[in-house]
């Protein structure tokens, strides 16, 4: 024991790791500041005060325009979700001032990839702050913690609010126009955090901007039980199904369309009325369910009207000895046994993991002049099992946060993007849940959706891109006059 505490006195304090560097973007001049930043908490021991004991060390990239006025221009904080992912994906894919060059679905460029000036980068228009959470990144626990205290929904969201509160201060940005960004399990985050912000620190946010949202699991955890997600999934998959042909000429809205009207009505009433339902109920069912899908009507009738989605990316294009993409279902993937009932891997996360990781890995040292012998954990699965102990019993969600967070501050705006081949995050549960809001009429005017043909990562299909970049520019920016 006191060998351990001898050794613990002697381990050095730590104390921020961060480079700064001057960058230009087609005449705009910006600083970018790059590193570890330690996290610091209140102890106490038997009711007294212990100090501020560094807990963490976050990594940060921070994009700051040289000649702006710090309290007019706006700052947007962004991460990724996972839990488990670095901040890389909507850092060097659509907000930042340099992006990867990786192609797109059917025309991926090969390695090594490249990088390019990000012309329609939101630094144009506001401030950047990319955060890894713990674990992520180069994100890690001091020396001796322990990387599983923040591997959990509260630890995670007083870290990154930690982080945010921090940078705010020491930048003098408590009166700048404030923004979260979060993508995926990241929306999640950003509500929570936007929250645990309000309330307990008293820092009021102009949006959120929500990618690829999930803000209620039960929405998409097909664990057997719960029947929700089997109809939110459906137009997703008649979106995929539309884009590798299998509706032939319709207009993807048309299908679309059709998809949610019965995902609404009719779909639901059927898994509910199970055994009660006549034989030609059944098969009328098991028919539209079959047509929308793009699979066969025996393969429906044999999961009882129930299409897990993973089981959906292997089945759909069996025949032609191809899976599709989870996090776009625009990508195209092999498999060594065909007669397996859920792919062996994602191809559109094997398409895009090498193209982001392998860029970030060049570009934070090449231009950023930050080294480190860590690996970059672009999304590091040993964050598992996640802990939601604040949810036991329950699924996870922060529908009532976004409610109450709005309801408390009615200048809060909220953007919300959404890929129709999105198999991860499905654009119609999304809908569903932001129906639910417990919000007043007059707020929901404050909400504003934008819609992709496109996955995940809306923004490696170039088209997306473009139109996202533009929307979010308009987003942040103050309204004339």
């Amino acid at each position: 024991m006191e060998e351990q505490q001898a050794e613990k006195a002697d381990r050095p304090e730590p104390a921020d790791d961060v480079v700064t560097t001057a960058h230009e973007l087609d005449g705009l001049r910006y600083t970018a500041t790059t590193g570890r930043v330690v996290l610091r908490y209140e102890k106490q021991t038997d009711g007294a005060f212990d100090g501020h004991k560094a807990q963490a060390e976050m990594f940060v990239t921070a994009y700051t325009a040289s000649d702006a006025d710090p309290l007019r221009r706006p700052v947007t904080f962004a991460f990724n979700g996972g839990p488990g992912s670095a901040s890389v994906w909507l850092h060097l894919g659509i907000l930042g001032p340099r992006r990867v060059d990786m192609g797109d679905a059917g025309a991926l460029k090969p390695p090594p990839y490249g990088l390019v000036d990000n012309a329609e980068s939101l630094l144009r228009d506001s401030d950047l702050v990319f955060i890894d959470p713990i674990s992520t990144g180069y994100s890690r626990t001091v020396t001796g913690g322990k990387p599983k205290d923040f591997h959990g929904y509260t630890a995670d969201i007083e870290s990154v609010a930690e982080v945010i509160r921090l940078w705010t201060s020491r930048h003098g940005r408590w009166l700048s126009p404030k923004y979260l960004c979060g993508e995926s399990y990241g929306t999640l985050r950003a509500v929570a955090v936007a929250r645990h912000l309000q309330e307990r620190r008293g820092m009021a946010f102009n949006g959120l901007i929500l990618l690829s949202s999930v803000l209620e699991f039960g929405t998409m955890e097909f664990d057997g039980e719960n029947d929700l997600p089997y109809p939110l999934f459906l137009p997703t998959y008649a979106a995929i199904a539309h884009y590798h042909g299998l509706h032939g000429d319709r207009p993807l809205r048309e299908v679309l369309g059709e998809a949610e009207e019965f995902a609404q009505r009719d779909y639901p009433w059927a898994l509910a009325r199970g055994s009660r339902m006549s034989a030609a109920e059944r098969a009328g069912a098991v028919a539209t369910l079959a047509r929308l899908s793009g699979l066969s009507a025996d393969y429906v009738d044999r999961v009882d009207l129930r299409i897990e989605h993973v089981r959906f990316f292997t089945e759909l294009l069996r025949s032609r000895r191809r899976t599709v993409g989870r996090l776009d279902g625009r990508f195209l993937g092999w498999e060594a046994d065909y007669g397996r009932e859920r792919f062996s891997s994602d191809p559109s996360y094997d398409a895009i993991l090498g193209p982001f990781t392998g860029a970030f890995n060049h570009y934070v040292r090449a231009e950023l002049d930050y080294s480190s012998d860590l690996p970059y954990e672009t999304l590091n699965r040993d964050v598992y099992p996640w802990s939601f102990k604040e949810f036991e019993g329950l699924y996870p969600q922060v529908v009532d946060k976004l409610a109450a967070t709005m309801r408390a501050n009615p200048h809060l705006r909220v953007y919300i993007g959404s890929g129709y081949h999105d198999g991860a995050t499905p654009y119609f549960a999304t809908e569903q849940t932001v129906a639910k809001l417990a919000i007043p009429d007059e707020l929901r005017g404050n909400i504003e959706f934008q819609y992709f043909e496109a996955g995940h990562m809306m923004y490696i299909h170039e088209p997306s891109r473009l139109a996202q970049s533009e929307a979010l520019r308009a987003f942040v920016s103050p309204p004339a006059g």
